[in-house]
């Protein structure tokens, strides 16, 4: 929960912050999303490692770097050593994160088990990335806007205190070299794909945002060239030879594009539109909130009846129809239509998280659990980053021809190129032109921004409707969970022989197939004596 609250409990500190630290432009941004950038860049290297010294060591390495981190940031006098700090910070986060579900995978050995200790996790990592701005908000009520930094000191201390009592430790023995210049390649890759995919998110697709994409892309192939050469890869491609983890990780991938992307605009429309401030925008989210959690914490149940996939192509077909239901009512301007259709979307996906997500790492030998929770994420903030970026730039484009097909006369130059770059900038136009102008060019700035929202909430509906059928093509060889088996009568193969000279224990033995774990039963050859194996 801290490190998903991390991600966005700084919007609101924005402000103050400016004011204390006086950073530019370009040193707010960075402040805001280096930390993001580098969770996402590290977590397939971090899963990895985690596999080779030990899951808990490093997860209770990264959570003391993580509290020092979150001291510094909050007490950081320039917004140089603040950068600097939240780097650390997305370092030290992408330890814990895919150290956490490896360790979930390894202690819930049950599949049943498993995908409710992974329903949790989501859970927690849900509620933290909604209720950041609000803890963020109460906390600057009262104090300094380092306080937002301080909140992971505690829990972090917590675990370092109680992990190494209650956590077991997990690794597997290595073998060959760690793959330094492979890890190189893998960040490089991952941070020009996530930083070409925001910038044309936030700013349009441009030369520089085009760039950036393109050379991550060329950079992941590098990679992947590599990874196939090299005896000792630091990821072992053999993963994506198995149906559910390849399924599994391209239908989260697919789900989560279609719903950031549809998230960031409602957010920007209920603003922008239907005229609500930052913080009551985010109040009204919450029901979302609390639906998508308790679908997720209900899922585990439902995969004890049905399978798997079935659960996974309902919540996405379900996440489909509030996304067409958004597409529908944009132009109608109702709060209560769109809480209700966005609420619709979100509990739909994000069951389907918790569940690709231990399709993922359960279909993964248990040796590499670290890594394929590692791909989960990555994939997980791969699919942030080009659904926000998608699905904005799809919106960009409607908005600005809408917007200058119905621009209305006696405006002036410059105020006609500020409305065509956002929404926010068409309003803050209006407001400085005469009230007739500047109504009409508010409403028609409104309208052609709910067509934008139309637009891209349309292909997310097909997104998702795609990805509720790939689930269901590709999934459906999982089958449904099933309870912890119970521990066998005590009087089974109790060694009375029948006088043949071979116990009652000499049943046949086989494979659970809950657990995976194999039985052999085998009788003695004297005196009716079975021993059970």
């Amino acid at each position: 929960m801290v490190l998903s609250m991390d991600l966005t409990v700084l919007h609101l500190a924005a402000p103050s912050l400016s004011a204390d630290l006086a950073p530019t432009g370009g040193q707010l941004l960075w402040i805001l999303d280096i930390y993001g950038f580098l969770v996402a860049g590290f977590l397939m290297t971090m899963g990895t490692l985690g596999d080779r010294i030990g899951r808990r060591r490093l997860l209770l390495l990264g959570a003391a770097a993580f509290a020092v981190a979150s001291a510094v940031a909050a007490f950081a006098p320039t917004a140089e050593l603040l950068i600097v700090a939240r780097a650390l910070l997305g370092i030290a986060g992408s330890t814990v994160m895919p150290s956490t579900l490896a360790l979930l995978s390894g202690m819930f050995r049950d599949s049943g088990q498993r995908t409710f200790a992974f329903a949790v996790w989501m859970t927690c990592f849900t509620a933290g990335e909604a209720i950041g701005p609000l803890v963020g908000g109460a906390l600057l009520q009262y104090f300094w806007w380092g306080s937002v930094f301080l909140i992971g000191v505690p829990v972090m201390v917590l675990l370092l205190v109680t992990g190494p009592v209650l956590l077991p430790e997990q690794r597997e023995k290595a073998t060959g070299r760690f793959d330094v210049a492979g890890a190189a390649l893998s960040l490089a890759a991952v941070l020009g794909v996530v930083y070409g995919a925001k910038h044309a998110a936030s700013s349009g697709l441009s030369v520089q945002a085009g760039a950036f994409l393109l050379g991550g892309l060329v950079v992941g192939a590098l990679f992947l060239r590599r990874q196939r050469r090299i005896e000792n890869p630091l990821v072992d491609l053999g993963l994506f030879r198995r149906s559910a983890f390849s399924a599994g990780l391209a239908t989260q991938t697919l789900a989560v594009a279609a719903m950031a992307g549809s998230q960031l605009l409602v957010m920007q429309y209920l603003q922008a539109v239907i005229g609500l401030s930052p913080l009551a925008a985010g109040l009204w989210t919450v029901p979302s909130v609390l639906f998508g959690i308790g679908a997720t914490l209900l899922a585990p149940r439902l995969v004890r009846r049905v399978r798997p996939a079935v659960v996974i192509g309902a919540g996405l077909g379900m996440a489909a129809v509030g996304a067409a239901m958004i597409s529908v009512t944009a132009g109608q301007s109702s709060l209560a239509w769109t809480v209700v259709s966005f609420t619709i979307l979100y509990t739909g996906v994000t069951p389907t998280l918790a569940l690709t997500t231990d399709a993922i790492v359960g279909s993964a030998p248990t040796e590499q659990a670290g890594l394929a929770s590692g791909i989960s994420q990555s994939g997980a903030e791969l699919g942030l980053a080009g659904g926000m970026a998608f699905f904005g730039t799809v919106s960009m484009v409607t908005y600005q021809g809408g917007l200058s097909d119905s621009m209305p006369d006696g405006v002036a130059a410059a105020a006609r190129d500020q409305a065509r770059e956002t929404v926010g900038g068409a309003l803050a136009a209006a407001e400085r032109l005469p009230e007739g102008v500047g109504s009409a060019l508010r409403e028609a700035a409104q309208n052609a921004f709910a067509g934008g929202l139309q637009a891209a909430t349309l292909l997310s509906a097909v997104g998702l409707a795609g990805a509720a059928l790939l689930a269901g093509l590709f999934l459906r060889a999982l089958p449904a969970t099933k309870d912890a088996p119970e521990a066998p009568p005590s009087d089974e193969g109790d060694g009375e022989g029948d006088g043949d000279g071979k116990g009652d224990g000499g049943r046949d033995g086989g494979m659970d197939k809950t657990t995976g774990q194999i039985r052999v039963e085998s009788s003695g050859d004297t005196e009716g004596v079975s021993a059970k194996y």
